[in-house]
């Protein structure tokens, strides 16, 4: 069983599923409480769900808010908690609507799976490409194509390699590298826990089977990446602990760095460095909990002990030597924009990225996605759900780097500095251009930069 917790979003066209495929999902891998499956099986009873007595309309497991039960539709992310004699997981419910691609956007960001619904019967469509765009856009580690309602074409072979075959070009356009598609029926639980005997033709895994098995994006990156360790906190008890340590002596002298390790691995005697600054020092001890470890890895919450004082508090960043990224000051970056009201070149907003938060400027509107083609167009402002190319200037210096090198390093929230708001979900990239959508310098209208605050 892996230990590392797995989290995957599910999303696709309006009417393809969504909500009936997790209903299943949780009600076949035996997730669901059962005053909650009475209490859905009598709402199902009372709707007349399916003609037939005793049929589940599983839909219901997710779709809680009240506007979604009496439309019929996800409005919202719903978010699940459950586990398998192999995993734990957090599942997101994304909304298929055009206007609630934000919520897709939020269920996605943090995600190590995307599954993606596309109806059988109608193939993949205009909001099947988009999703896909903003899964490549966010680079999600893994995507998988479920090709629902299968039953209703017979379970047809031909049907799924159609699907497959567009998929797979789009894959292709799109540079989506892992991509899995498994026929399923949502309504009748094909190969959403058990393989199913009405697929003979498909050789691959269950939904289920292939979710145990893929890597999260904390084991990729433990694995390849170098240490990143956000400072949450820095804890100086000063000997002031509670009143069941029996020495607190021995921590008069007690001080250490806590946070969430978020990619990497760290030991006792490993040479790091620390952000602002760049000071080089080893940490001495590792403390999680109670308890002192010899190492740990993302994503556990520990605490650093460090060879030397040095000036650090929340916002820090500790790295492995020789990790620490450049620092800027100006980023080059695409957004997700989540506000209602619209991004307009000269507005004032804050950047947080990992622990830090910093004022900031956005000076200058490069371009939005045309999100049919993924090319990049000029535009004068960014519109809610509209995913567009900015620069940022920002009022400090911050550790970041490109979202396509390190995805929790090149990822911040744009935040509204009076109301406190999300306003955008950002990504740290290279330059582009809106003719061409390549990397590279280009020439563009900007207002003026000047009196970001300090």
């Amino acid at each position: 069983m892996s230990d590392a917790l797995f989290r995957f979003a599910t999303a696709g066209s309006v009417d393809d599923g969504k909500s009936t495929l997790v209903g299943r999902l949780l009600h076949d891998s035996k997730a669901i409480l059962a005053d909650q499956l009475e209490s859905v099986a009598r709402t199902s009873a009372e709707r007349g769900f399916g003609g037939e007595p005793g049929a589940i309309d599983f839909a219901l497991l997710t779709d809680g808010l009240r506007a979604e039960r009496e439309q019929g539709i996800t409005i919202d992310v719903a978010y699940r908690y459950f586990s398998t004699g192999r995993r734990s997981f957090i599942l997101a419910d994304c909304p298929g609507h055009v206007q609630y691609t934000r919520n897709m956007v939020t269920g996605a960001t943090t995600a190590d799976a995307v599954v993606v619904l596309v109806d059988a019967r109608n193939g993949v469509l205009e909001q099947t490409r988009r999703h896909l765009a903003v899964v490549a856009l966010l680079r999600v580690p893994h995507v998988i194509i479920a090709v629902n309602k299968i039953d209703l074409l017979g379970y047809s072979q031909h049907a799924y390699d159609t699907v497959a075959s567009d998929v797979a070009a789009l894959a292709r356009e799109l540079g989506l590298a892992d991509t899995h598609v498994i026929p399923v029926s949502a309504l009748e639980g094909d190969n959403i826990v058990d393989r199913s005997a009405n697929t003979p033709w498909y050789e691959g895994p269950s939904l289920l089977e292939l979710l145990e098995t893929l890597p999260s994006l904390d084991e990729l990156e433990t694995e390849f990446e170098a240490l990143r360790f956000p400072v949450q906190l820095v804890i100086r008890p000063q000997g002031a602990l509670a009143h069941d340590v029996d020495d607190t002596e021995s921590f008069r002298d007690y001080r250490a760095f806590a946070g969430r390790i978020s990619s990497g691995t760290v030991r006792v005697g490993d040479r790091v460095q620390v952000f602002p600054g760049g000071a080089t020092t080893t940490v001495t001890g590792i403390d999680a909990g109670s308890a002192s470890v010899d190492e740990a890895s993302a994503p556990r919450s520990v605490s650093l002990r460090l060879a030397d004082q040095l000036d650090a508090a929340r916002g820090a960043v500790i790295v492995a030597e020789g990790a620490l990224p450049e620092p800027r000051r100006e980023l080059d970056a695409s957004v997700f924009w989540l506000g209602a009201a619209a991004l307009r070149p000269g507005a004032r907003v804050l950047v947080k990225s990992g622990t830090t938060t910093v004022q900031a400027l956005v000076p200058e509107i490069v371009g939005r996605r045309d999100l049919d083609s993924l090319e990049l167009e000029p535009a004068d402002l960014l519109e809610i759900n509209d995913i567009g190319q900015v620069r940022v200037r920002l009022s400090a210096d911050l550790p970041v780097e490109e979202y396509a090198a390190h995805r929790r390093a090149g990822a911040f929230l744009v935040i509204d500095p009076q109301s406190g708001a999300t306003l955008a979900a950002g990504i740290v990239t290279a330059p582009v251009t809106p003719d061409t959508g390549e990397a590279g310098s280009t020439t563009r209208t900007t207002t003026d930069t000047e009196g970001v605050a300090a």
